[in-house]
């Protein structure tokens, strides 16, 4: 039991008994002896209910489909591997899709609670991102059957190797720098700095100035290498560069804000690690 300023802290007094005791002055006896429940207003309480933005079904539902669609995608792009077939690679893209997904909600959920809500699943991360991944679908759909030969000349193993490796380092990256941030992480950039706001600069932070994004733009090319895309390749490296140059800009002028001089020194001594930018 730990003590605070000499006292014990979880202890409760209590009024000496009475010298007759009954069922009822013992429930009374104990009611005056402990605090009253803590019980959340009804507005939060509320959003734990369906249709709510932290509904526990809402939450479970999504989580069931992306762990499904994880293990289907992956079963059938084992299966269609080993054919061989290179329709293997949209079903390997729907589990990594899956994957990143979940880890969007699960790290949120777990060292971000306060701001854990449906939507940082970001399964509805706006209509460019669905088009986005809808294009590369397609294309890697079309090309994998139709022109399997121009596929395995533009894009050979060891293409496929590198792509691999830059989705799974730019996931791990981004999924440590939103644990290692804690509740400094948010999905929106925040124009306010808020009670407690730190400026993060351990960890991956002493060598990404902005790991989370660096994980993002590496993930997002590595995927159109898997998927042995040309077209989307270029469109995501470029729709990714535009993206994070302009947010990134965005983001530093609040930092500075913020942080002052702090942000400034710790921006002079690190890297973004993402070409130009």
């Amino acid at each position: 039991m730990s003590t605070t300023n000499g006292s014990l802290t979880g202890a409760q007094p209590r009024a000496p008994l009475p010298d007759k005791w009954s069922p009822e002055i013992d429930v009374a006896h104990r009611r005056s002896a402990s605090p009253p429940p803590v019980r959340p207003s009804p507005s939060i309480a509320l959003d734990f209910y369906p249709n709510g933005k932290r509904s526990l079904a809402g939450i479970a539902l999504r989580a069931f489909l992306l762990g499904s669609t994880f293990i289907l995608g992956l079963t059938l792009a084992l299966y269609l591997a080993l054919t061989p077939s290179r329709l293997w690679r949209p079903f390997a893209f729907l589990s990594i899709l899956s994957v990143f997904h979940f880890l969007e909600f699960y790290t949120t959920s777990a060292y971000n609670t306060p701001v854990a809500t449906i939507s940082s699943f970001l399964l509805s991360n706006g209509s460019a991102y669905r088009q986005a991944h809808t294009l590369a679908f397609i294309e890697t759909c079309v090309t994998s059957y139709f022109l399997p030969g121009w596929q395995a000349r533009v894009h050979p193993w060891p293409v496929l190797a590198l792509g691999i490796v830059l989705v799974v380092v730019g996931q791990g990256v981004r999924s440590t720098a939103m644990v290692q941030a804690g509740t400094n992480f948010n999905h929106n950039v925040q124009s306010k700095k808020n009670a407690g706001h730190e400026l993060v600069t351990s960890g991956l932070y002493t060598y990404f100035r902005h790991p989370s994004y660096f994980g993002f733009f590496w993930w997002g090319v590595g995927t159109q290498l898997v998927l042995g895309n040309t077209v989307c390749f270029v469109g995501y490296v470029g729709v990714l560069w535009y993206f994070f140059s302009r947010r990134i800009a965005h983001e530093e002028e609040h930092l500075v804000e913020f942080f002052g001089a702090e942000y400034k020194a710790y921006r002079a001594r690190t890297k973004v690690w993402i070409p130009f930018i």
